[in-house]
């Protein structure tokens, strides 16, 4: 019956995760005993990793961009580093989120198909992979100065803490922001071996994206979401989204300017400075554009929008990293 239909690539249809990419080399290429461990990762949806990853490297460029004499070979470690620990992290996150969440994905249609609501593993089993993943980020860690194992493990707070913020408070995405720009303090210190105002200013900026972005995902579950007693700022905001969002994104963009005028000094690095300057408007652009273009009812211009997220983030990335070479 309908549970056993197979689409193109001869794949049951019951089998994938309803939110998942289509084509996902997980889906089509994974051995069957692997693809609930990698859907709790959620290495079918790339788009966390990069949201988590893109913060490091705001930090890591703007660090290098702040002071060209201390550029080194090391830093393309640390850029590589982040993105592995990125998708380690993600992926141990997403599976910490999933085993608190397990009960309330089986009352959301978008998520109760996910590895644990609909029986495809069981909680040891999701502890284990969460632990092994948790492990592996943890040697990348440990290859780095003192100063960003300490703030790397002080992240784990939070990450433990956000999958049980959407039962007591109207904000979670707060929550969201603060576990997943925690990247933008890590990499400055991977560079300096220092905390520095400009990475704390980053920081704050990646959780008004945070805010921005997660805002716009959560308005694909509203309703199942009222049903199950979930909050979210979705909810929250109701027909005053797009104001909410527009003061969301300009937020983020001031305060990244700020930690470009207090890590490059405009008078005395104009030309980096301009260049830096030059990725954040693209990226203030690319949020207005997804104001422009959004329709909360219609839950796939949603997702689109927020994944287009990826393209935004890189922005800056494109304007911090050749201003350290000024």
């Amino acid at each position: 019956m309908a549970e056993n239909m197979k689409n193109p690539e001869g794949q049951s249809s019951a089998d994938r995760v309803s939110d998942a990419v289509d084509g996902s080399w997980v889906d089509s290429l994974a051995p069957l005993w692997s693809r609930p461990y990698l859907r709790l990762s959620r290495a079918d949806r790339p788009i966390g990793s990069w949201l988590l990853l893109l913060p490091c490297w705001w930090g890591l460029a703007l660090a290098m961009a702040s002071n060209t004499s201390t550029i080194r070979w090391e830093d393309a470690w640390i850029f590589a580093g982040c993105a592995l620990g990125a998708v380690l992290m993600r992926g141990a996150g997403c599976t910490w989120n999933d085993i608190a969440d397990r009960k309330l994905d089986g009352k959301v249609s978008r998520t109760r198909s996910r590895p644990l609501p609909s029986g495809k593993t069981t909680v040891p089993k999701a502890l284990i992979w969460m632990v092994v993943q948790a492990l592996a980020a943890l040697m990348i860690l440990l290859t780095f100065n003192r100063a960003a194992i300490v703030i790397g493990l002080v992240s784990l707070v939070p990450v433990a803490v956000y999958p049980f913020a959407k039962r007591f408070t109207w904000w979670p995405q707060i929550f969201l922001g603060i576990a997943f720009n925690w990247g933008a303090l890590l990499a400055w210190a991977a560079h300096t071996g220092s905390f520095g105002a400009p990475a704390m200013l980053l920081y704050i900026s990646g959780i008004y994206w945070t805010l921005f972005y997660d805002t716009i995902y959560a308005h694909q579950d509203t309703e199942d979401d009222a049903l199950a007693g979930v909050k979210s700022t979705a909810m929250l905001f109701g027909k005053s989204c797009k104001r909410w969002l527009s003061f969301f994104a300009a937020l983020s963009t001031i305060l990244m300017v700020a930690a470009a005028v207090v890590a490059l000094n405009p008078v005395g690095k104009p030309v980096a400075f301009a260049v830096a300057l030059a990725g954040i408007a693209l990226f203030a652009t690319h949020l207005a554009w997804q104001l422009r273009t959004l329709i909360t009812s219609d839950s796939q211009n949603c997702l689109r929008l927020f994944r287009s997220n990826r393209g935004a983030g890189l922005l800056p990335v494109a304007g911090f990293l050749p201003a350290a070479f000024f």
